[in-house]
């Protein structure tokens, strides 16, 4: 955040970035099927940077690789997020950053299915709810100004 305004978490603890994926020849291969995993996934999402902090979602441990669930036959992804803090009020546009970078990034035969890892917000039933609701998430993103921080979230920055 800018403008001298206080940080709900000014001093977050910072985890280490999981490294790079290997790649094997059979990845690059058009010819081969290739069903979108949870390491996939988690590489689209892990980078994502928080809205308050310089820092991406994968260093603050907001999103894991564990928490990532897909079942590429049934086309759903399942991904639970864990806010820094439990009172914090930017959860809700950290699920929408998810949420939007999977669906600009995923075929749309996917169901994406955002939500807070159970026990860690004290909203999280309110926030859950505002993110399963495609009319709500599709309003969000009909306001310019909301949009606009979500794609910031969703720039690349140098890692």
């Amino acid at each position: 955040m800018s403008g001298g305004t206080r940080l709900e978490n000014a001093n977050p603890l910072i985890f280490q970035r999981s490294g790079e994926r290997h790649v094997a020849a059979t990845d690059e291969d058009e010819d081969v099927a290739d069903p979108f995993d949870d390491r996939e996934i988690f590489d689209l999402i892990r980078t994502i940077n928080d809205p308050e902090h310089p820092l991406s979602l994968e260093e603050l441990n907001v999103v894991e690789q564990m928490r990532v669930i897909v079942n590429d036959q049934e086309s759903a992804v399942s991904v639970e997020f864990t806010p820094t803090i439990p009172h914090c009020s930017m959860a809700t546009l950290i699920g929408l950053s998810i949420k939007v970078k999977l669906l600009r990034s995923l075929p749309d035969r996917f169901k994406i299915d955002v939500h807070i890892t159970p026990g860690t917000h004290a909203s999280e039933d309110a926030v859950n709810k505002q993110l399963a609701d495609k009319e709500r998430v599709a309003a969000a993103l009909e306001n310019s100004q909301l949009l606009e921080v979500v794609n910031q979230c969703l720039s690349s920055r140098m890692m």
